[in-house]
């Protein structure tokens, strides 16, 4: 029967942009066990997993062939009858026949379905099986149909090769029940898109790197330059910062869900306003992770989210990697630096670019620099401070400079070109507005004093001196805001294959250097940058 198939069963999805389509075998035997039965059942993967999920009646009877249809009108009692064919064909040939064509998600289709008639070598005939749908096989050289009572597992077994593929992020030996977890990977993501309408304010940069993240499966993603006249069919992705005012007021009163799009926290080798694209962003449905005053996606996940061993697990380690490759949000560096003021107590504080969202919202009134260092100051008179801008600011694009000798008024040292990673692992403490460098100096194991309120601030792991809102109760360890701010919240893309990946893999290629190469345009913006640098240094 597998020799009839013209694809596997276990794919991979037509992501955009994507550089493999399939997984490669390997030779070597790795049995379907009933155990791997069950994980396609859970995870609804095989076949095209991905694609539409056009409406059905209830009930149905579903034929895979025009063939088929008079054995299906003696079979249906009463039932609708729905004929799916691979090429899209008019209902008008078939009266009193729902017609669907064109590639459909299978286990939708049979999710509708109390009967299936299809052809032996068809692979709905497994996901019928596997979903316990009533199936008769039709020939198409006989004309017959009979009752489909091969055993299942028979079934199953003649559609999966018994050998392991090739992990297509590594290229080591994945077992099957590894790529059938990462299909379930990919499905989750794509589900959680469907119903996805568009995105608006995403930069031209941004948009092949966003694209496979936010995709339905079904159609290209539709990135919305102004808002339709009418509703949007659906919720939109929204970058915010990006979009222009008079669109989310559109929106707004269209009352059409907003779904907050931002960069992902371990975001590349490089910085945004550099116009170099994310690998990581964060999808939020509730509201921006860093505005304190709603409840985000992961805040609920901290608040009220399980956290199994295996994740614990997987938190850990991916920490352990994070802090051994030195990876900050934007930049790389673990060397090891000596402390300046021998064994006086050190403290970090990061620059912010003052007119951010996460500044503005997250600050709760605090948004300068310079204001932050001064209450620095105030708390620590005796500490030995250092500065450091940041990146953004430094390069010259954004809001938030403060001349040194301004900061050396109250810091002891301005550190604008030492890597964040090599400064947290040096310090005794960091101090932070709402800025990543606190959750970055948690995972290092340093003490953190909050004067806004970031996301991570609230439970129990950090000195908060924001208001924090009172309905974060929960206590997290370190390796469950791990696991729900790297491992559960954001999504990745892994710039090699550009394909949807686990955040191990994201991890492994900032380390690696296997991130794009920046080009020109992100040439011609560093350039600016250093002109706006310049500039400024004239007039202060």
């Amino acid at each position: 029967m597998r020799a009839q198939a013209q694809l596997p069963l276990l794919r991979i999805p037509p992501f955009p942009s994507a550089k493999l389509s399939r997984f490669s075998e390997l030779d070597g035997e790795s049995p379907v066990s009933s155990d791997l039965i069950a994980e396609l059942r859970r995870l609804r993967v095989g076949g095209t997993y991905w694609a539409a999920q056009p409406s059905l009646p209830a009930d149905c009877l579903l034929v895979r062939s025009a063939a088929a249809l008079p054995a299906a009108e003696k079979l249906a009692e009463n039932r609708p009858i729905v004929l799916w064919l691979a090429e899209g064909v008019s209902a008008r040939a078939f009266p009193g026949t729902v017609v669907i064509g064109g590639d459909c998600d299978p286990w939708h289709m049979l999710g509708s379905a109390a009967l299936a008639i299809v052809e032996p070598g068809d692979e709905l005939r497994v996901i019928a099986r596997l979903l316990d749908v009533s199936t008769h096989l039709h020939d198409a050289a006989t004309g017959e149909t009979t009752r489909d009572e091969v055993d299942v597992r028979i079934v199953i077994a003649d559609a999966i090769p018994t050998t392991g593929v090739e992990n297509p992020f590594t290229g080591d030996p994945m077992s099957l029940a590894q790529a059938v977890e990462l299909c379930g990977f990919w499905r989750r993501l794509i589900d959680s898109n469907r119903d996805i309408a568009g995105g608006l304010g995403f930069a031209f940069w941004k948009q092949d790197h966003v694209a496979p993240l936010l995709w339905n499966g079904a159609e290209p993603f539709r990135f919305l330059r102004t808002v339709p006249e009418v509703a949007p069919s659906g919720p939109v992705a929204l970058w915010r910062a990006k979009a222009a005012p008079q669109a989310v007021s559109a929106l707004e009163r269209f009352n059409t869900p907003l779904i907050e799009i931002e960069d992902g926290f371990l975001r590349s080798r490089g910085l945004g306003a550099d116009c170099i694209p994310p690998l990581s962003i964060t999808v939020d449905r509730l509201g921006a992770h860093f505005d304190p005053a709603t409840p985000s996606e992961l805040e609920c996940l901290l608040q009220d989210g399980d956290f199994d061993e295996r994740l614990l697990a997987r938190a850990g380690e991916l920490r352990r990697l994070i802090v051994d490759a030195g990876l900050g949000k934007y930049e790389r560096g673990s060397a090891v630096i000596d402390r300046p003021a021998g064994k006086r107590r050190h403290i970090l504080v990061p620059g912010q670019v003052e007119d951010d969202r996460a500044v503005q919202a997250g600050g709760c009134g605090l948004v300068s620099n310079l204001e932050l260092l001064k209450r620095v100051r105030e708390q620590a008179p005796d500490a030995y401070i250092l500065y450091k801008p940041h990146p953004d600011v430094l390069a010259g694009h954004r809001k938030g400079a403060v001349p040194d000798r301004i900061s050396l008024r109250h810091a002891d040292r301005v550190v604008g070109d030492i890597p964040i990673g090599a400064l947290v692992a040096m310090v005794d403490e960091v101090h932070v507005n709402t800025s990543l460098a606190g959750f970055e100096a948690l995972l290092r194991g340093k003490a953190v004093t909050t004067y806004g309120v970031p996301f991570y601030a609230g439970w129990g792991l950090t000195r908060d001196l924001g208001p924090v809102p009172s309905r974060r109760t929960a206590k997290r360890s370190i390796d469950e805001l791990v696991g729900a701010t790297l491992l559960m919240y954001p999504r990745y893309l892994d710039p090699v294959t550009g394909l949807p990946c686990p955040a191990e893999v994201v991890v492994e290629r900032l380390s690696a250097c296997d991130a794009p190469q920046p080009g020109l345009l992100v040439g011609m913006r560093r350039l600016q940058g250093k002109l706006k640098r310049r500039l400024r240094s004239l007039v202060q």
